[in-house]
């Protein structure tokens, strides 16, 4: 039986890209999205038709309802769940701190963070051992930016990052012999549509010259160190985080 993975925000960018690869790999893939279903249909569409197994599933996972909705339908149209990627998450305009609107940091705090840690709850009611679960592991997806704080620009998102990666240490140990891995990728500089969502497309490309290796990042670099994650190779691997960086 091939492995299931739920994938969250996985319409677009980083989460799109590692679904494709998931299901190249073998994994029957279950894609969240939240607005963008023309995006997620096609996503789906596309596996299926390179040989893949893929449904897709809309729901916000700030809002409780939704996310047993997602668990939910995982449950009834693949039986089983042995992955979680925990890669939904909304960037707003890029700010000072003190000209950000109080109503951002609710919204961002609920994606972000209560978002990953109810569908981390829910998963491992799936998958931990002590559930009568086969095991499983989990992926979150934090930011470069918890390194610096994203001073002048985004410094409530990454506190939100910052506080996924004191979320994923802490459950990664409680989880430890529950048969499920907790680790986290950070990415940085990214050619996907988020910083779009910051006001700036183009803040990527612009940025290259204070990446160390003088270049932005693809999505799909990305999706193999979350693959790497999920995969045996990493069986020995928890509490980790990886950076996919470019040496940020």
């Amino acid at each position: 039986m091939k492995k299931v993975v739920l994938i969250t925000g996985a319409a677009r960018g980083i989460g799109a890209a590692t679904a494709s690869l998931l299901a190249k790999s073998g994994f029957q893939v279950c894609i969240n999205y939240v607005n963008n279903h023309a995006a997620a249909a096609a996503l789906v569409k596309t596996i299926v038709e390179q040989g893949g197994v893929a449904k897709s599933i809309q729901g916000d996972v700030s809002k409780e309802e939704d996310v047993e909705k997602i668990f939910e339908y995982v449950k009834n149209n693949f039986g089983q769940l042995d992955a979680l990627v925990n890669n939904a998450g909304v960037l707003s305009t890029y700010s000072r701190f003190e000209n950000m609107a109080v109503e951002r940091f609710s919204r961002l705090f609920g994606v972000n963070v209560f978002g990953t840690m109810m569908c981390s709850k829910k998963a491992i009611g799936m998958m931990s051992t002590q559930h009568k679960g086969k095991g499983g592991a989990i992926v979150n997806i934090s930011t470069a930016f918890v390194k610096n704080g994203a001073p002048n620009m985004a410094v409530d998102y990454a506190s939100t990052k910052g506080a996924i990666e004191v979320f994923s240490m802490g459950l990664a140990k409680e989880l430890a012999t529950d048969g499920i891995r907790v680790n986290v990728v950070r990415p940085g500089m990214i050619d996907t549509q988020i910083h779009a969502d910051g006001g700036d497309p183009d803040r990527a490309s612009k940025a290259k010259d204070f990446v160390p290796m003088k270049r932005v990042g693809q999505a799909s670099e990305v999706a193999h160190a979350i693959l790497w994650l999920l995969s045996e190779n990493a069986s020995y691997c928890t509490g980790a985080v990886i950076d996919v960086s470019g040496g940020i």
